[in-house]
C-alpha cells in the first residue's frame, strides 16, 4: 500500500521550464563572482563541479563535500573565500528569480489534500542545493512551511538523480519499504528510475522532460489531476 509520496520540485511542484530557469540562475550567479574571474569561466567551472557531484559514487562523502572539493580545486581558491559569495547571492539575489516562475497550480492545496488522505510527503528534489535554497524555492509556491518527512539537500545526501542509490538512501533514512512509496516527477529518467527499486512512479506532464529510455510510469497526469490519482490509490488500498 502506498503511504509515502516522493515529490520532485522543479518542473513538478514548481512551474518552471528547467533550462530557462537555470540559464537565468547561472547568469545571475556568475555576475556575483565577476570580481574573481570572467563570468563564462565561472559558469564552466560551476557546471563541471555540479556534474562531478551528480556522477559521484562515493558513499562516504556528501554531495556538499564532493562539490566543494572539486570546485575549490578548479578555482584554486579556498572554500572560506568562495562560500560567502554564494551565501550572499542566495540570500539577497536568488529570491528575485521568482519572477521567472509561471503562475502555479494550487500546489499547497494539492499537498494538503494528500496529507489529509494520510500520505506522508518527502521532497525528493535533486540534492544539488543547500536546504535553505530549496526552502526558498518552496516559498515561491507557498509550501515552505509544510511538513516534509525529508528534504533531500546536498548537505545530507550522498547521491544524486538519476543514480538509483539516491532513492535507496531515502528509503534507508526513513526506514520505509520501496513498495510503500510513489515517486512523482516530470523527468522520464531522473524520476522514473526509482522504479528499479520497486517504487511506484507517477509522471507529471505539465513540464515533461522526455528521455530516450524504456522506463514506463505506473501513472501519468497533469499536476492538477494528481488528487484524483491519490483518491483512486486510497480507495484501492482501503
Amino acid at each position: 500500500m502506498i503511504k509515502h509520496l516522493l515529490l520532485d520540485l522543479d518542473g513538478t511542484l514548481l512551474p518552471v521550464d528547467l533550462d530557462f530557469f537555470f540559464r537565468h540562475y547561472i547568469q545571475a550567479l556568475s555576475r556575483s563572482f565577476s570580481h574573481l574571474m570572467p563570468e563564462k569561466q565561472f559558469s564552466q567551472h560551476l557546471l563541471a563541479s555540479t556534474t562531478r557531484m551528480i556522477t559521484d559514487r562515493d558513499p562516504t562523502r556528501t554531495n556538499e563535500e564532493v562539490f566543494w572539493a572539486d570546485f575549490c580545486d578548479r578555482i584554486n581558491r579556498p572554500r572560506s573565500e568562495l562560500e560567502p559569495v554564494f551565501l550572499h547571492f542566495y540570500r539577497h539575489e536568488f529570491p528575485g528569480l521568482k519572477k521567472f516562475i509561471n503562475h502555479p497550480e494550487p500546489v499547497r492545496e494539492i499537498l494538503e489534500d494528500a496529507r489529509q488522505k494520510n500520505f506522508s510527503l518527502i521532497l525528493a528534489t535533486n540534492a544539488i542545493f543547500p536546504e535553505f535554497v530549496i526552502r526558498e524555492r518552496l516559498s515561491w509556491i507557498n509550501c515552505h512551511d509544510l511538513h516534509f518527512s525529508l528534504i533531500t539537500s546536498f548537505e545530507q545526501m550522498h547521491f544524486c538523480k538519476p543514480n538509483p542509490e539516491y532513492y535507496r538512501e531515502i528509503l534507508n533514512a526513513l526506514k520505509i519499504p520501496a513498495g510503500s512509496c510513489m515517486m512523482i516527477g516530470n523527468d522520464a529518467e531522473e524520476d522514473l528510475v526509482a522504479s528499479v527499486l520497486g517504487i511506484k512512479t507517477c509522471l507529471v506532464t505539465d513540464y515533461l522532460i522526455p528521455r530516450d529510455n524504456n522506463l514506463q510510469p505506473d501513472f501519468s497526469c497533469r499536476l492538477a489531476e494528481l488528487p484524483s490519482i491519490l483518491e483512486k490509490i486510497k480507495k484501492e488500498s482501503s
